[in-house]
């Protein structure tokens, strides 16, 4: 909702600023240069990112007028995190390879559904369970591995971020190869056609460095920090996970691993002691 309000800013204060000052809504309406900009954008997007990338990309970018990223989903892998570690506290880490092997299948991930759709989540779970279940890697060995996967996801999370930002970045240069083709048929009119029309073409170049422009720093730009803050925020989602795991790794009690995972949390929607406690009381 804030984004669609922020959208809804960018436009009332430039569209309705320029209009109060006299100015003509309809002489900023060009389709061609439209067409040139946002054409050339996208084919700088391709060019920069492999197929399904691309496309990778474009979903996630769509997902960013809402977030998963709240307490609830918090509270929700924090309980799952939880009734795993039970299970293999009080049945042996044996009594869990069903629900690792088969999570689509178990009972225990069937409660937590927005985890059990995250396919690269609950992959990255199932592994390092399946891992402790081996009963051979010491607790600091399994960190290293951790902070070796997270570096690679890092990567991989942030990239989409990295791309837009690119896009963002070459739109005002894209605004001015319109103008300057605005430009290019100013002057071919020059000496055949009346100076109502010269100045027409003149206007429809100069709005293509506009739109360029507007596009990078008020919509484009912002969402690139928007995909930043969400690889930010998964990629924490991950740590607490980790923290978790390696707490019970080192023989602490479930309570307290789920603990450890929850202090790793950003603050903004991080549950609070009693909720987690309750949470996890209804678990």
């Amino acid at each position: 909702m804030a984004k669609i309000i922020g959208i809804l800013v960018v436009f009332s204060s430039v569209l309705g600023g320029f209009a109060l000052a006299g100015g003509k809504i309809m002489a900023l309406i060009h389709p061609f240069e439209l067409i040139i900009i946002g054409g050339a954008a996208l084919g700088a997007f391709i060019q920069s990112n492999r197929g399904h990338n691309s496309w990778r990309i474009i979903k996630k970018s769509l997902r960013m007028f809402s977030s998963r990223y709240n307490r609830a989903y918090y509270l929700e892998v924090l309980r799952l995190i939880y009734d795993i570690l039970t299970k293999s506290r009080r049945e042996g880490m044996m009594a869990i390879e069903g629900d690792i092997e088969e999570p689509h299948e178990s009972p225990i991930f069937a409660k937590y559904p927005s985890v059990l759709n995250d396919e690269r989540m609950v992959a990255y779970i199932c592994d390092y369970l399946r891992i402790m279940t081996s009963g051979n890697m010491a607790a600091h060995e399994l960190e290293n591995l951790f902070e070796m996967e997270l570096a690679s996801l890092k990567e991989e999370l942030h990239h989409p971020s990295h791309s837009v930002g690119k896009v963002a970045d070459a739109l005002p240069g894209f605004g001015i190869v319109a103008a300057v083709l605005g430009i290019v048929m100013t002057m071919a009119l020059l000496g055949e056609a009346e100076q109502a029309r010269i100045g027409e073409s003149v206007a429809a170049a100069l709005v293509g460095t506009f739109l360029g422009i507007l596009a990078a720093y008020g919509f484009i730009g912002p969402l690139s920090v928007c995909l930043e803050q969400d690889a930010r925020e998964e990629l924490n989602v991950y740590e607490a996970i980790k923290a978790s795991l390696i707490a019970s790794a080192s023989g602490l009690p479930p309570t307290l691993a789920v603990e450890f995972g929850r202090k790793v949390l950003l603050p903004g929607h991080r549950p609070s002691f009693q909720e987690l406690e309750q949470a996890m009381r209804g678990s």
